[in-house]
């Protein structure tokens, strides 16, 4: 399993907002529900599953905003591959809870 950090911004917009074109990407993770988990966040959305699939997901998203009249697209990802124990989102939120309330 692994953890994908992604951030897709859409440059030449007619508007500072992106969240349009935020809402448009979403559809695409919609699609893999059940294959992949995600989580939206206010800056990135995670994405979590089997590498092979995730980086099929992430263009999908990638080319999201091109289907809808954007021409340039800038898209990061961070990609956490841990190969020597299942890794999810719960999981490393846990292990940071339970050593705030060790201190």
């Amino acid at each position: 399993m692994a953890i994908i950090d992604v951030s897709i911004v859409p440059i030449g917009t007619e508007t500072p907002s992106v969240s349009a074109y935020v809402a448009n990407i979403h559809k695409v993770l919609e699609k893999y529900n059940g294959e992949v988990k995600f989580q939206l966040t206010p800056m990135n959305t995670i994405i979590e599953g089997e590498l092979p699939l995730l980086l099929k997901v992430v263009q999908e998203m990638h080319e999201v905003p091109f289907e809808n009249g954007i021409s340039r697209v800038a898209t990061t990802i961070r990609i956490d591959d841990r190969r020597d124990k299942k890794s999810t989102m719960e999981g490393k939120l846990a292990s940071v809870q339970a050593r705030l309330e060790q201190n």
